[in-house]
């Protein structure tokens, strides 16, 4: 049995690691294809040994997903808005630093995910139904606050709104995407658009600057004090229904100010993603509420025993850890690359990508959202006004309005 068990985190390590260092390709699909070849693989390595590499490639992917969003500006649905400072990282020659920030942001949520894991298990099942009936009102107050907080709050709130009614379209009629990678793969396109398309778009000339190899500069407690805020983002979204990891990391924006603070923001983001994770665990196990495509399958196939799931997970995450910044070397082969050039191909890429998973259906939602992400630099207000896209259709939906 230890020796499936190894098979299956090494098969969900390289799984997770493909998914994230691609943009546009979710763990979900990686699921997908662990499913296309089940019967094999539960012949070969049982129950057991695949539930841990489906969870193993999710765990990984919330470490690695941040390589491409830092390097190339293209988020994907759990990295859409920590691609912003990440980014911005890059283009002072320090792309390095922020996947090691990112990497470091998973690696020490892991500490404080196993007591919630706990603590969510055993206590909050009981105060469910209470918790279903605030959850529209707890995402009011959260959309208030982002309008609040801006420079502008009319245009803020005209942003919002807008991004809000396309996301709204885009959920509503998203069983006219043409492939079968789920009703969720809208938020690919619609993402896509809003914060990549839209900010490559207008990138300026010139080279990419070289790229300096260097540490995190980041104090403990810093690195502390904002994987604990991620985590315990991670953690609302992790176990409410309807969110997701993008509207995670909108629930973290309010505390955060564009700037000084942009690596505090890339590690409370991942710090959220690699929670969300463990916790949407945790509701499937507690609740039978399955939060992502990973969990369906899991169901599906049957639960193997909590402890080796996640003695699974916690080793996959150390192998996620190493990768990420393995790959964060791969900055130095930046230096001197044409700026514009590169966020050409890659629009193109992910223009072709978002067609292969999404079709026609998805290439629309594309279009009109990075139409939408255009509006916020033209106004002056933060991009971070675009995830109305996906916190007014969890409102709506909370309110039983949609």
């Amino acid at each position: 049995m230890a020796a499936e068990i190894i098979a299956g985190i090494l098969i969900g390590t390289i799984l997770g690691t493909i998914s994230g260092l691609i943009p546009g390709i979710h763990a979900n699909t990686m699921a997908g294809m662990l499913v296309a070849a089940e019967s094999g693989l539960l012949a070969i390595l049982g129950a057991p040994a695949v539930g841990v590499a489906l969870f193993s490639a999710l765990v990984v992917h919330t470490f690695t997903d941040c390589v491409p969003s830092t390097f190339f500006g293209v988020p994907d649905a759990d990295t859409a808005i920590s691609v912003l400072p990440a980014h911005a990282l890059c283009m002072q020659g320090r792309g390095e630093e922020a996947v090691r920030l990112s990497a470091l942001g998973s690696a020490v949520s892991m500490a404080f995910v196993m007591p919630l894991f706990a603590i969510f298990m055993f206590f909050l099942p009981g105060l469910q139904g209470y918790i279903d009936w605030w959850l529209g009102i707890i995402l009011i107050i959260i959309a208030g606050m982002l309008i609040l907080s801006s420079e502008s709050p009319e245009w803020s709130a005209a942003v919002f709104l807008l991004s809000g009614l396309l996301g709204v379209f885009a959920f509503r009629y998203a069983w006219l995407i043409s492939h079968t990678s789920g009703v969720s793969s809208v938020l690919m396109p619609l993402l896509t658009g809003l914060f990549g398309i839209s900010v490559l778009l207008r990138a300026s000339g010139g080279k990419m600057p070289e790229q300096v190899r260097c540490g995190p500069s980041v104090a403990g407690k810093s690195l502390a004090w904002h994987a604990g805020l991620g985590t315990t983002a991670g953690a609302v979204v992790g176990w409410l229904p309807g969110l997701s990891n993008a509207t995670g990391n909108a629930l973290l924006s309010p505390l955060f100010r564009a700037g000084s603070e942009g690596k505090g923001y890339i590690i409370a983001t991942s710090a959220a993603n690699t929670a969300n994770a463990f916790l949407g665990l945790a509701a499937l196990i507690a609740l039978g509420r399955m939060r992502n495509g990973v969990m369906v399958v899991l169901d599906t196939i049957g639960m193997p025993s909590p402890l080796l799931i996640i003695a699974g997970g916690v080793a996959a995450a150390l192998c996620g850890f190493v990768i990420t910044l393995v790959c964060g070397r791969g900055a130095r082969f930046l230096g001197g690359v044409p700026v514009r050039a590169m966020s050409y191909a890659v629009i193109g890429v992910v223009t072709l990508l978002a067609f292969l998973l999404t079709g026609i259906f998805g290439m629309f939602i594309l279009v009109c959202a990075t139409m939408v992400g255009l509006v916020p630099s033209l106004v002056n207000v933060r991009r971070v006004t675009c995830m109305g896209a996906v916190m007014v259709p969890v409102i709506l939906f909370s309110l039983n309005i949609l």
